[in-house]
Protein backbone atom coordinates (compact mmCIF):
# COMPACT_ATOMS: atom_id res chain seq x y z
CA UNK A 1 0.00 0.00 0.00
CA UNK A 2 1.16 3.50 -0.80
CA UNK A 3 -0.01 6.18 1.62
CA UNK A 4 0.13 9.80 0.50
CA UNK A 5 -0.54 12.80 2.69
CA UNK A 6 0.08 16.53 2.69
CA UNK A 7 -1.79 19.76 3.05
CA UNK A 8 -5.07 20.60 1.34
CA UNK A 9 -4.63 21.67 -2.28
CA UNK A 10 -0.92 20.82 -2.23
CA UNK A 11 -0.90 18.62 -5.34
CA UNK A 12 -1.51 15.12 -3.95
CA UNK A 13 -4.07 14.21 -6.63
CA UNK A 14 -1.93 15.61 -9.43
CA UNK A 15 1.13 13.75 -8.15
CA UNK A 16 -0.75 10.43 -8.05
CA UNK A 17 -2.12 10.95 -11.58
CA UNK A 18 1.40 11.67 -12.81
CA UNK A 19 2.92 8.60 -11.12
CA UNK A 20 0.30 5.88 -11.69
CA UNK A 21 -1.27 4.51 -14.88
CA UNK A 22 -4.72 6.09 -14.83
CA UNK A 23 -6.02 3.76 -17.57
CA UNK A 24 -5.65 0.86 -15.10
CA UNK A 25 -7.11 2.69 -12.12
CA UNK A 26 -10.29 2.90 -10.09
CA UNK A 27 -10.47 6.21 -8.22
CA UNK A 28 -12.84 6.47 -5.27
CA UNK A 29 -13.15 9.82 -3.56
CA UNK A 30 -14.96 10.72 -0.36
CA UNK A 31 -15.13 14.33 -1.63
CA UNK A 32 -17.79 13.36 -4.17
CA UNK A 33 -19.83 11.00 -1.99
CA UNK A 34 -18.16 7.79 -3.22
CA UNK A 35 -17.79 5.29 -0.47
CA UNK A 36 -14.22 4.35 0.29
CA UNK A 37 -15.64 1.23 1.89
CA UNK A 38 -16.92 -0.32 -1.34
CA UNK A 39 -15.96 -3.99 -1.13
CA UNK A 40 -13.10 -4.88 -3.46
CA UNK A 41 -13.47 -7.63 -6.04
CA UNK A 42 -11.32 -9.39 -8.60
CA UNK A 43 -12.71 -7.35 -11.52
CA UNK A 44 -11.18 -4.11 -10.27
CA UNK A 45 -8.18 -2.87 -12.31
CA UNK A 46 -4.67 -3.16 -10.89
CA UNK A 47 -4.57 0.25 -9.17
CA UNK A 48 -7.15 1.51 -6.67
CA UNK A 49 -6.94 5.03 -5.28
CA UNK A 50 -8.91 5.89 -2.15
CA UNK A 51 -8.95 9.67 -1.81
CA UNK A 52 -10.25 11.81 1.03
CA UNK A 53 -9.69 9.46 3.92
CA UNK A 54 -10.03 12.35 6.37
CA UNK A 55 -13.57 12.97 5.06
CA UNK A 56 -14.45 9.29 5.44
CA UNK A 57 -13.17 9.45 9.03
CA UNK A 58 -15.19 12.63 9.65
CA UNK A 59 -18.42 10.77 8.81
CA UNK A 60 -17.60 8.21 11.52
CA UNK A 61 -16.85 10.64 14.34
CA UNK A 62 -19.27 10.10 17.18
CA UNK A 63 -18.38 11.51 20.60
CA UNK A 64 -20.30 8.65 22.22
CA UNK A 65 -17.82 6.13 20.82
CA UNK A 66 -14.28 5.82 22.12
CA UNK A 67 -11.50 7.07 19.83
CA UNK A 68 -10.08 3.53 19.73
CA UNK A 69 -13.42 2.15 18.52
CA UNK A 70 -13.62 4.70 15.71
CA UNK A 71 -9.98 4.11 14.78
CA UNK A 72 -10.50 0.34 14.64
CA UNK A 73 -13.71 0.76 12.61
CA UNK A 74 -11.83 2.78 9.99
CA UNK A 75 -9.01 0.23 9.80
CA UNK A 76 -11.55 -2.61 9.53
CA UNK A 77 -12.94 -0.88 6.42
CA UNK A 78 -9.46 -0.63 4.88
CA UNK A 79 -8.44 -4.23 5.66
CA UNK A 80 -10.39 -5.77 2.72
CA UNK A 81 -8.54 -3.42 0.36
CA UNK A 82 -5.21 -4.48 1.86
CA UNK A 83 -6.20 -8.13 1.37
CA UNK A 84 -7.22 -7.37 -2.25
CA UNK A 85 -3.79 -5.87 -2.88
CA UNK A 86 -1.95 -8.73 -1.15
CA UNK A 87 -3.77 -11.34 -3.29
CA UNK A 88 -1.94 -10.28 -6.47
CA UNK A 89 1.54 -8.76 -6.72
CA UNK A 90 0.41 -6.60 -9.67
CA UNK A 91 -2.21 -4.81 -7.58
CA UNK A 92 -1.55 -1.50 -5.87
CA UNK A 93 -3.63 0.30 -3.25
CA UNK A 94 -3.00 4.04 -3.01
CA UNK A 95 -4.58 5.93 -0.11
CA UNK A 96 -4.62 9.74 -0.08
CA UNK A 97 -5.39 11.57 3.15
CA UNK A 98 -5.10 15.30 3.77
CA UNK A 99 -3.04 16.30 6.80
CA UNK A 100 -5.46 18.09 9.16
CA UNK A 101 -3.12 18.08 12.16
CA UNK A 102 -1.43 21.43 11.56
CA UNK A 103 -2.64 24.78 12.79
CA UNK A 104 -4.88 25.84 15.62
CA UNK A 105 -6.38 23.17 17.86
CA UNK A 106 -10.14 23.04 17.18
CA UNK A 107 -12.39 24.39 19.92
CA UNK A 108 -15.20 21.90 19.35
CA UNK A 109 -14.76 18.50 20.99
CA UNK A 110 -16.01 16.66 17.87
CA UNK A 111 -13.48 18.47 15.65
CA UNK A 112 -10.63 17.68 18.07
CA UNK A 113 -11.70 14.04 18.07
CA UNK A 114 -11.73 14.05 14.25
CA UNK A 115 -8.22 15.53 14.12
CA UNK A 116 -6.90 13.06 16.71
CA UNK A 117 -8.47 9.94 15.19
CA UNK A 118 -7.30 10.96 11.73
CA UNK A 119 -3.73 11.29 13.02
CA UNK A 120 -3.88 7.89 14.70
CA UNK A 121 -5.32 6.22 11.57
CA UNK A 122 -2.55 7.82 9.47
CA UNK A 123 0.02 6.39 11.89
CA UNK A 124 -1.58 2.95 11.48
CA UNK A 125 -1.47 3.30 7.70
CA UNK A 126 2.16 4.41 7.59
CA UNK A 127 3.08 1.45 9.76
CA UNK A 128 1.41 -0.94 7.31
CA UNK A 129 2.41 0.89 4.12
CA UNK A 130 5.18 -0.22 1.84
CA UNK A 131 5.64 3.41 0.85
CA UNK A 132 4.57 6.72 2.35
CA UNK A 133 5.01 10.17 0.83
CA UNK A 134 4.23 13.69 1.88
CA UNK A 135 3.34 16.10 -0.93
CA UNK A 136 3.86 19.79 -0.18
CA UNK A 137 3.33 22.34 -2.96
CA UNK A 138 3.60 19.58 -5.55
CA UNK A 139 6.93 18.31 -4.23
CA UNK A 140 7.28 14.76 -2.95
CA UNK A 141 9.13 13.74 0.18
CA UNK A 142 9.32 9.99 0.70
CA UNK A 143 9.13 9.21 4.40
CA UNK A 144 8.99 5.41 4.07
CA UNK A 145 9.95 2.99 1.35
CA UNK A 146 9.99 -0.82 1.49
CA UNK A 147 10.05 -1.94 -2.14
CA UNK A 148 8.19 -5.09 -3.05
CA UNK A 149 10.39 -8.00 -4.07
CA UNK A 150 10.73 -8.24 -7.82
CA UNK A 151 9.59 -4.66 -8.46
Amino acid sequence: MHFITGGAFNGKRKWVKRNYAMDQCVWLTAYEADSLTMPPNADIPSVVVLEGLEEEIHTRINPVLSPDTIRQDVMNQIDPWLAWEAADSHRRLVIIGTDISKGIVPMEKRDRLWRDVTGWVYQDLVERAERADVIWYGMEQTIKRNDRKGK
